[in-house]
């Protein structure tokens, strides 16, 4: 059973996520604010759904500090504010995904199946040498020469996207699709940001830019 913490302080938007969320079958905890979630980072919950506007600290203050506790955690934003601004900060923070209030419950559950589908799932695949990098996509671990490295979920996504196809080109609307899922609406700036990162924390990955098309990584 997964766990999902929510925080948000609409307390009547609340309690209907929380109903919506539970009849999945998911383990539930809310908060109606930044520090009393803050507080419970400690408990690892699978799937964290902030609303950025908090009374006391705001989303993107709640992120840093779940990152900082474990980079791995895959987050929601929720927000009143539909600014592509807003998404960018939060993609850039780790965020997997942000919902512009106003919003149906259903679109929220749809959102948090197929994200904890993608960081949760056990893929088929084995180990995938990539020269000094060791992928177990099992674990969703990277290690180079023995070393773990930490990685978003959206990063390793993008990682065993290309893992996976070395040598094949894909666009920025393909990225799109694979990472964020084919209901992803909003600029693909996103993709450029995230293959940005994970250029950064794996600076020995052979990832090309095409330019006009997108990306591609070529044999280490």
């Amino acid at each position: 059973m997964h766990t999902i913490y929510l925080v948000d302080d609409e307390v009547n938007l609340n309690r209907v996520l929380v109903k919506y969320l539970e009849q999945e079958g998911w383990q539930v905890k809310s908060f109606t604010s930044g520090e009393a979630a803050a507080s419970a980072i400690i408990e690892k919950p699978d799937l964290w759904v902030l609303d950025i506007m908090l009374p006391d600290m705001d989303g993107f203050q709640l992120i840093k500090r779940i990152k900082a506790h474990d980079e791995t955690t895959p987050v929601i934003f929720i927000s009143a504010r539909d600014e592509d601004i807003d998404k960018i900060i939060g993609l850039e923070m780790g965020s997997d995904d942000y919902i512009a209030k106003p919003f149906l419950p259903r679109e929220l559950v749809i959102r948090v199946k197929k994200i904890l589908a993608r960081a949760y799932a056990t893929p088929k695949t084995g180990v995938i040498q990539y020269g000094d990098y060791t992928i177990y996509p099992e674990k969703r671990v990277i290690e180079e020469n023995g070393q773990e490295i930490d990685l978003t979920s959206k990063e390793y996504d993008l990682l065993i996207l290309f893992a996976t196809q070395i040598g094949t080109p894909m666009s920025r609307e393909q990225i799109l699709v694979s990472v964020w899922g084919d209901d992803y609406f909003g600029s693909d700036r996103v993709v450029d940001d995230l293959v940005r990162r994970v250029r950064k924390k794996l600076s020995k990955l052979e990832l090309e830019t095409i330019y006009g098309i997108g990306y591609r990584l070529v044999s280490a």
